[in-house]
């Protein structure tokens, strides 16, 4: 097994737009630490590639035309090219910053590059430690994915560490929406002390954060993500959530023993899905609810909703990818959606596998995938965000109600 690592910055050296919150003014006002993007190269009969993107998440069309230039540059297919992103909130709209998006993609290629040279024999070993830095969004559920995945890789004579990947589920906005400086929000902050601590690169994934908001946060208000004793206000708090983290996983790293001859593989199915187009009258009941609770205007979702109608259009159709990416027992298994906690919790269930992580934002970052309770619930997470972002996500409405247990039983059928 071989394994080759490089990184880039990926910070915007001037004022850009923001995505994450739902503002007039987007425009950022400074730096408050790097982005970074990070690509590791795994060869182990075939070749695949993971890659680490400080962003909210770009749009499926976006995320696979890199996919495929990253492909190229290392010789194998879109299916063994997996992009988890952080989900920053603090990051760039890469839709209104084109040259940003361009250059961003040439410097991942660049590291890609880099990774593929510096290719060498290496053993791996994993764990999981259980940290607290999440909140379930609904006051009715106290589900929480804990997880920290641990994969430790050391050099093929297992005396030298070479990567630390880490696998984390909470929400990257612990900077809320009185931020305008540039972030990596809690990730950048995780990243710094698990590098100081242990002097090599880190790479950090996402998990399923959709319902799980970070338990410390920093603002000038308390925003509804962040009401209750359970969630802290503190000036400190990107510290906070990194200083939980790496107190947990300490005690286990060292005695994480390492192997040579793990499997390394990586790749897609696809899932027909599709979402009904909702009529009128719940269109305008849905518009009024998010004007209402959220100051969302829902004008434009309207007019595409009644676009649909006038053209006798009742549902859409999309075949979801999910994708895994595994070594040994350790897997990651991801789709473009944010998907609740639950999706995590029940395949692992399911799997019996501790090491099995349902993430959301990878390859992508579409809609919310709400659970069937979720469903019934309503709210932003399954209706509001469509009206603000239904452009990028390719529709106006929800999955069907069904659509979680489908997910779950392909994520299960490990092909």
């Amino acid at each position: 097994m071989k394994m080759g690592f490089a990184e880039t910055d990926i910070t915007p050296q001037t004022p850009v737009a923001l995505i994450g919150f739902n503002r007039t003014d987007n425009l950022s006002r400074g730096i408050l630490d790097c982005l970074t993007a990070q690509v590791s190269v795994w060869e182990n009969n075939g070749t695949c590639c993971l890659v680490t993107i400080d962003n909210i998440g770009f749009n499926k069309r976006e995320s696979d035309l890199l996919r495929d230039m990253i492909g190229t540059m290392i010789g194998t297919s879109r299916e063994k090219v997996m992009l988890s992103f952080s989900h920053t909130h603090a990051a760039v709209n890469v839709d209104a910053e084109k040259e940003y998006y361009n250059k961003l993609c040439q410097k991942i290629c660049k590291a890609a590059e880099k990774a593929l040279a510096s290719m060498r024999e290496v053993s791996v070993g994993w764990d999981n430690a259980e940290a607290d830095i999440g909140n379930n969004r609904r006051e009715s559920s106290d589900k929480i994915d804990r997880r920290v995945g641990i994969l430790k890789v050391c050099s093929g004579n297992k005396n030298d560490l070479e990567l630390i990947i880490l696998r984390l589920t909470a929400h990257c906005n612990v900077l809320k929406r009185d931020n305008y400086l540039i972030s990596a929000d809690y990730f950048g902050a995780v990243w710094k002390a698990f590098a100081e601590k242990y002097h090599c690169p880190v790479m950090l994934v996402q998990g399923s954060a959709g319902n799980i908001a970070p338990k410390y946060f920093k603002a000038t208000f308390t925003p509804i993500d962040g009401q209750g004793e359970k969630y802290i206000n503190c000036d400190n708090a990107l510290e906070k959530m990194a200083q939980e983290v790496l107190r947990k996983v300490e005690p286990l790293f060292n005695a994480i023993s390492t192997k040579p001859d793990a499997a390394v593989y990586a790749y897609s199915k696809y899932i027909p899905l599709r979402s009904r187009i909702p009529d009128m009258e719940e269109a305008h009941k849905i518009a009024d609810e998010a004007l209402e609770y959220c100051g969302i205007d829902g004008q434009k979702w309207l007019e595409k909703v009644e676009s649909f109608h006038r053209s006798g259009i009742s549902f859409q159709e999309e075949n979801l990818e999910m994708q895994y990416f595994c070594i040994g027992d350790w897997c990651l298994c991801g789709i473009p959606n944010e998907t609740m906690t639950e999706f995590a919790l029940e395949t692992e269930q399911l799997m019996k596998n501790p090491f099995f992580y349902f993430n959301g934002y990878t390859n992508g970052c579409g809609s919310y995938f709400p659970t069937k309770e979720e469903y019934d619930a309503g709210g932003y997470e399954v209706y509001w965000a469509m009206l603000l972002y239904f452009d990028d996500y390719g529709r106006v409405y929800p999955y069907d109600r069904g659509a979680f247990d489908t997910v779950i039983s392909y994520a299960v059928d490990v092909g």
